[in-house]
């Protein structure tokens, strides 16, 4: 095996780039040529994350945040995976059902929080709610779209075998809409992740999308970009987490670098 396909190079590679960025800006912080109050430094975020770490404040802003995602991520999944089986399987719902929804998915994200404030309140509920329909929409959208694809002849196969309803589902539907699930999740995730900030802006006292904002009103860029680098580390942990998943679902799958198939 060469190098170059180790799983070390290709995770050494994958930091590069960050690793340049966060040395060039280091560079323009301490040198003069970015505004320390636009641009901090990065010794002075590593000092504003210790002592939000150290107050344990930082502790209490994380899992706020990621509980959010969570149970939102676990709604809009449900759902999704409802009307994306309905409307994928029967014509008639689809549609029903899809141009209304389609019409749905083009609303920006901010324009749902004064609805919600008004349904919902300022409550955990209406945060909830809102990260559900940003984590709904790309995983309804790939799941309807995977089931549409899946190919006739793989279905007429099923039949000739003697395979019908459920069972056609199980064994041929659904492993052939697998990656089209897949990676509706991992953008539905992405989606959270992005609609959370919006959600703590509707009257959050915690999170980090809360800890962003306050930084803003108060004048302190150290805190907002300490709180952007943790949307963009965790953000990537629970990626990591989805494509770990994916792989065990996917695992006969052939991989698309090496061509090998991807063990279990």
């Amino acid at each position: 095996m060469k190098f170059t396909d180790s799983r070390i190079f290709q995770i050494a590679l994958g930091f590069l780039v960050p690793i340049l960025l966060l040395g060039a800006w280091q560079y323009a912080s301490v040198t003069g040529y970015a505004a320390p109050n636009l641009l901090p430094p990065l010794t002075r975020i590593y000092g504003t994350f210790t002592d939000l770490l150290a107050s344990g404040e930082l502790g209490e802003h994380l899992w706020i945040t990621l509980y959010r995602v969570f149970a939102g991520f676990v709604a809009g999944l449900a759902v999704a995976l409802v009307l994306g089986i309905l409307n994928g399987y029967f014509r008639f719902f689809r549609y029903l059902l899809d141009p209304m929804l389609q019409a749905l998915r083009n609303i920006p994200s901010m324009a749902w929080v004064p609805l919600f404030i008004l349904w919902l309140g300022i409550y955990e509920t209406s945060k909830i709610t809102l990260i559900a329909i940003g984590v709904f929409f790309p995983v309804y959208l790939n799941l309807l779209t995977g089931i549409i694809s899946v190919d006739r002849k793989l279905i007429e196969v099923g039949w000739v075998h003697g395979y019908r309803g459920f069972r056609l589902i199980w064994h041929f539907f659904l492993p052939a809409t697998l990656p089209s699930l897949v990676g509706g999740m991992r953008s539905g995730l992405s989606m959270g992740w992005m609609f959370v900030v919006a959600a703590e802006i509707m009257g959050a006292s915690k999170g980090l999308g809360f800890l962003m904002t306050d930084g803003q009103t108060t004048g302190r860029p150290a805190i907002i970009m300490t709180s952007l680098i943790l949307f963009a580390i965790f953000g990537k942990l629970t990626d990591m987490v989805m494509v770990w998943l994916g792989s065990k679902l996917l695992y006969w799958q052939t991989d698309l670098v090496t061509g090998k198939q991807q063990s279990a």
